[in-house]
């Protein structure tokens, strides 16, 4: 008997059962049962659909590689750009440069430190204002002001105020960071229900106690997702630095190679990027899951 077959029979057993008191709890186990047979073959779908889809994904671009396009440099297939990624995963580029994943630890390394100083300056700075409306108005217009502008747009000003060292690129970054993160502890802060402070309060918590472990406590979910946005907005706005301004990196490896037409190396340069976003978004996406246990709940 296959597991729909089970399901089924359960599934007509159930109301049968709770016909009397005393067989309610078996009703209640039936359908639990039920429930997680479920809950297993979704969990089950969820990696298979994924796999599907990339392979999908990976045959349709060979296809129009080789078939529809048959032009190397303007589309190569997904074997020449597996063949350079393994190749400059060992061998420098340029000749007198490094491999590839020297580049993507140059890129790694300003994202952190742009990143984190930026997380941390815009969750301070978003605490502050959601706490104290006299800061909250004085800052809130410089803020809306500066989220609408791209990073990229103040690249020429950072070369000319700090030159092309390791300063501009995590400057760039701060400018991308800081304002999704302010916004984000902002609207995480304002959206924690008066009703979970109020039972605080009446239970003898003090105000610093009541911010600090439930307001604060309540608001990391949307802050750890405004953490997430901003690493795309860090990684967008790093490989943009390092095509103008630098001498390693990511953006550097893609703008020489586009120089030299190599496009398989471009976007192996790219998957690159893609994977180390995907493991960064992972990290978040883990941390999201301990600090909030109900939405993973939700989604399992």
């Amino acid at each position: 008997m296959s597991i729909s077959d089970r399901d089924r029979t359960a599934t007509d057993l159930a109301p049968k059962l709770g016909d009397g008191p005393a067989s309610a709890p078996i009703a209640a186990v039936a359908r639990l049962d039920i429930e997680e047979r479920r809950d297993a073959r979704a969990r089950l779908r969820r990696p298979l659909t994924t796999l599907a889809s990339v392979c999908i994904g990976l045959v349709l671009w060979a296809f129009v590689a080789a078939v529809i396009v048959r032009d190397p440099v303007t589309l190569p297939g997904p074997g020449a750009v597996v063949a350079a990624l393994v190749k400059y995963a060992t061998h420098p580029y340029p000749s007198r440069g490094m491999p590839l994943w020297g580049h993507a630890a140059y890129s790694s390394a300003r994202i952190a430190v742009g990143f984190v100083a930026g997380s941390v300056i815009g969750i301070t700075l978003g605490a502050v204002m959601a706490g104290i409306r006299v800061v909250r108005n004085a800052i809130d217009p410089f803020i809306e002001l500066t989220r609408p502008l791209p990073p990229l747009a103040f690249i020429p000003l950072l070369i000319v105020w700090a030159g092309i060292g390791e300063v501009p690129k995590v400057l760039l970054i701060l400018i991308g960071v800081v304002p999704v993160m302010t916004i984000a502890t902002i609207s995480g802060l304002d959206g924690v229900e008066p009703e979970l402070l109020h039972a605080a309060r009446s239970l003898g918590a003090s105000e610093r106690y009541t911010m600090l472990h439930v307001r604060v406590r309540a608001a990391l979910p949307t802050v750890v997702t405004g953490m997430r946005l901003a690493i795309g907005v860090s990684w967008t706005s790093i490989v943009a630095a390092e095509m103008i301004a630098a001498q390693n990196g990511l953006g550097y490896v893609i703008l020489t190679a586009g120089n030299f037409l190599d496009t398989a190396l471009i976007f192996a340069a790219i998957l690159v990027i893609g994977v180390l976003g995907l493991l960064m978004d992972s990290v978040l996406r883990l941390l999201l899951r301990r600090l909030d246990p109900a939405r993973a709940a939700k989604r399992a």
